[in-house]
């Protein structure tokens, strides 16, 4: 469904990550794989296992409800609107409580997806913006984002556990061992999880552009999804939820960043910019917002 090129340059971030994560490998330990080996295997464990039970934890940590078409008719309708014309599986829905505005999709893959609105955006969006909305999260689980997210996370927690582990046992060999000075060790302990944490939050800024982009191709009208995300940054600001560790992992999911921008810097946010974001769906109505 794409019409751009973030699945290439998702391929070309990951590739980066990557070569991080062997740069960093290289300086700290040498040619002693037992460590990468160790790091690789520790972040796979953890980030797959947060992968597989991905729609639990998020549920949890936001206090939602599985909702029934009764309780929640307008979400029920569109989203199997949407899940027939995709061909897809309909998730489970859920309300959180939060007043704060958001919404946010979870699951390892379509079969075991589940797609949830707080009270807060139920209240301040009508029927066509929640259903752009409600098309951009469904999109996130057709793209499998989770997967992304998670293989992002755990190259991303190998560099860290490497930094570490250099921190703690000095490292491996001898310079010439390593391939390099005690002084270039010394710059990717401290540098290399700052540059796998930006190379990370690109790949998630990537995946937001595209669950923007097959989101509004599935609903039809990119303009909805433009009017609800210029309503989430307003409302996003006056009702931020407050940066708890439980929410601070599930936040790179919603929709919109659902912290102060002083809390989270706008350099390390997830989130794209929401003017860009706005500015790339009237592109694909070919006019502005509101005219």
């Amino acid at each position: 469904m794409h019409r751009h090129h973030n699945g290439l340059k998702t391929a070309l971030l990951f590739g980066l990550l990557g070569g991080v994560v062997l740069v960093a490998s290289y300086l700290l330990f040498g040619r002693n794989l037992a460590a990468l080996t160790i790091g690789l295997v520790i972040a796979l464990a953890v980030n797959l296992g947060s992968y597989w039970f991905s729609d639990t934890v998020a549920i949890r940590a936001m206090r939602a409800r599985e909702v029934t078409a009764a309780e929640q008719p307008a979400m029920h309708r569109i989203v199997r609107e949407l899940s027939d014309r995709a061909g897809q599986p309909m998730p489970r829905l859920y309300v959180s409580p939060t007043l704060a505005p958001n919404a946010f999709a979870t699951g390892r893959n379509p079969q075991h997806a589940a797609v949830c609105c707080t009270e807060g955006i139920l209240q301040i969006l009508d029927e066509r913006e929640l259903r752009g909305v409600l098309g951009h999260e469904l999109m996130h689980v057709y793209n499998r984002d989770m997967l992304t997210g998670s293989l992002a996370a755990a190259m991303s927690s190998v560099i860290t556990y490497l930094a570490y582990a250099a921190m703690l046992f000095g490292g491996g060999g001898n310079d010439r061992d390593r391939g390099g000075s005690g002084i270039g060790a010394i710059f990717m302990l401290i540098l290399g999880p700052i540059a796998a944490g930006l190379v990370q939050m690109a790949i998630s800024r990537t995946r937001e552009y595209d669950a923007d982009e097959d989101g509004a191709t599935l609903t039809g009208d990119p303009l909805a999804l433009a009017s609800a995300l210029r309503k989430l940054e307003v409302g996003t600001q006056a009702r931020p939820l407050a940066p708890e560790p439980q929410l601070q992992s599930s936040s790179h999911l919603m929709i919109a960043n659902p912290f102060r921008a002083q809390d989270v810097g706008r350099l390390f946010s997830t989130h794209p910019p929401m003017q860009d974001r706005i500015a790339r769906l009237e592109a694909m109505a070919g006019r502005p917002l509101g005219r």
